[in-house]
This record gives structure tokens, C-alpha cells and sequence, in this order.
């Protein structure tokens, strides 16, 4: 069974959220970002496998180039790693680098605190949120992500609002659709995020100017 834990396997990091992954030690291959709430650059991703020779078998590639590689002259092939045979690619530049100086020079620890405070951030805003009149808490928070319904606002509203806060430099906040309804959807990743810029984002959000009560959208 295939696993795509591309955002939540940070969540590994914080002893209070493993529960939410449990069962995720039964998967056969598993998918996990690093550049999303493991803070490393843009497209460092990471695919482990339960057993790596099945997955050789499918993307070696064979060519009469590669035979050096490939345990030609004799070495044992099932000893030798070489990364280009678990993935589709052959040249590829080293994007697991910056994650691993990362791990080396801050540890662990530094990336279970910062994890954790992306879901702390998180059940702040959402009782922010159920305090807040107009606003409505879609669900609870089960790792970083917050929903919220803007009484009687229209699609554009959310959109107006997400290009307003923009332009103000304050965050960057794309509305998103929950079960065909838009919403405000905000994720918190950063650890460095306060309490005053979610109050100041909340803000915003409560008094922006909308086009008047009207039944939120429904399917």
C-alpha cells in the first residue's frame, strides 16, 4: 500500500501527533516533502520504500553505459546503492543535501519543536476563530490546517481578502473548497509565526468588507 504523507510525515516529529499517522509504519512505500514542514528548499522530496529490491526491479534502467554501476564487473549487486535505480531519473542534482546539513547542525529536537509549534499555532487560531463573531471553525485542526466560513460570504469575498492581505505584506492566504463550500483555509508551517500576526490575520478577516448575507455556497 502506497502512503502519501507529503505534508503530515513531519508530524512523526512530535510525540503528541504521532497517534494521528498510526498504521503508517504498515505501508509498503511511503512519500514524504521535506520543502513543506521540514522547512528544507523548494522540491526536496523523499519516497522510502518497506522493500527497496522491488522497487529497483521496476526502475533500473539498463544500458551498456550504466554497466559500471550496475555491478558489471563483479560487485554484488545487492550490496551496492546507488540511487538512480529507485526512481524514474538518472542525473539528478543532490536535493536531500540541504535537509541532511539541516538535521546535522540543529538535531531532532530543534525539528520536534518547530513542528510542534506549527499545531500549537494552529489550536490558537482556531479558538481565535469559535471567540471571533462572524467567523466559524469548520472543524478542529488535526495537524496545522484551519477552515473557516465567513457568515454570508460569497467566493469572491475569500478572493478579495487573500489579494488584500497580500498586498499588505502581512501572509499569504489562498481561500480553498471544503466538501464545495469556499473558505479561508490558512496552514501554518513556519515556526517563527506569532500569536500577533494570527490576531492581526484573524482581524482582517472578520471586518473585511463582503457583499452582504446570503446563504454560504452548498453542492
Amino acid at each position: 500500500m502506497p502512503l502519501d504523507a507529503a505534508y503530515g510525515g513531519a508530524a512523526l516529529f512530535a510525540p503528541e501527533l504521532r497517534a494521528r499517522l498510526r498504521g503508517i509504519e504498515h505501508a509498503d512505500s511511503l512519500v514524504v516533502d521535506p520543502h513543506k514542514w521540514m522547512f528544507a528548499p523548494f522540491d526536496c522530496g523523499a519516497l522510502l520504500y518497506r522493500e527497496p529490491h522491488l522497487a529497483r526491479a521496476v526502475h533500473t534502467q539498463d544500458a551498456s553505459y550504466l554497466d559500471a554501476i550496475h555491478g558489471a564487473d563483479g560487485a554484488d549487486h545487492d550490496t551496492d546503492w546507488n540511487p538512480s535505480d529507485y526512481a524514474y531519473h538518472l542525473t539528478r542534482r543532490p536535493r536531500g543535501l540541504p535537509l541532511w546539513f539541516s538535521l546535522a547542525v540543529h538535531g531532532t529536537d530543534a525539528y520536534r519543536d518547530a513542528v510542534a509549534r506549527g499545531a500549537e499555532i494552529a489550536r490558537y487560531t482556531a479558538r481565535l476563530v469559535a471567540a471571533t463573531d462572524g467567523l466559524h471553525l469548520l472543524r478542529e485542526p488535526e495537524l496545522t490546517v484551519v477552515l473557516i466560513r465567513h457568515t454570508g460570504w460569497w467566493s469572491e469575498d475569500y478572493y478579495a481578502w487573500s489579494k488584500r492581505l497580500l498586498a499588505s505584506g502581512l501572509a499569504f492566504v489562498t481561500p480553498s473548497v471544503w466538501e464545495g463550500e469556499t473558505v479561508a483555509r490558512l496552514a501554518f508551517l513556519h515556526p517563527g509565526i506569532t500569536e500577533e500576526t494570527v490576531r492581526t490575520i484573524i482581524a482582517s478577516l472578520a471586518d473585511g468588507p463582503g457583499h452582504g448575507p446570503r446563504t454560504p455556497e452548498r453542492p
